[in-house]
């Protein structure tokens, strides 16, 4: 019986073919075929990679050490939009932090809200009391 049982569930269980699994579009959709692949020094400060495929995905990286001994990075990727325009965004990652670049990134304003008179003004008396060495707790209680 436990014999039959074992047939049984081995007969029904579903089969995966490779074959089908990856030639036909479905949910892995299309084959991408990799046009060029490349990298160069893994494992050290100073690397390069990248690759393109045949479906207009194309990535380029480079590290390199930085001027405290930090890991840098640097690179481009670009891919095909549905409207047939390639969108490309270049970015940078190093001491001061990850920075991209590209036209289809929001930029903000340069001053959205104008900072009041008023506020200005607190700020610069405070700056005045703090280059006189005055110092206040939460309470607003002077300490020197």
């Amino acid at each position: 019986v436990a014999f039959s049982c074992l047939l049984a569930l081995a007969v029904c269980s579903p089969q995966f073919d490779r074959s089908n699994q990856f030639n036909q579009q479905g949910s892995f959709g299309p084959v991408v075929n990799i046009l060029r692949s490349d990298s160069q020094g893994e494992g050290t400060p100073n690397f390069s990679y990248g690759f393109e495929s045949d479906d207009g995905i194309s990535v380029n990286s480079r590290g390199f050490q930085g001027s405290a001994g930090q890991a840098n990075m640097e690179g481009t990727f670009s891919f095909p939009l549905p409207d047939g325009t390639i969108a490309e965004v270049r970015w940078v990652a190093d001491e001061q932090g990850f920075r991209a670049e590209s036209p289809l990134l929001p930029v903000a304003p340069v001053n959205p809200h104008p900072i009041p008179a008023h506020a200005l003004e607190q700020i610069r008396f405070a700056e005045e009391q703090r280059a006189r060495g005055l110092v206040w707790d939460e309470f607003q209680h002077r300490w020197a």
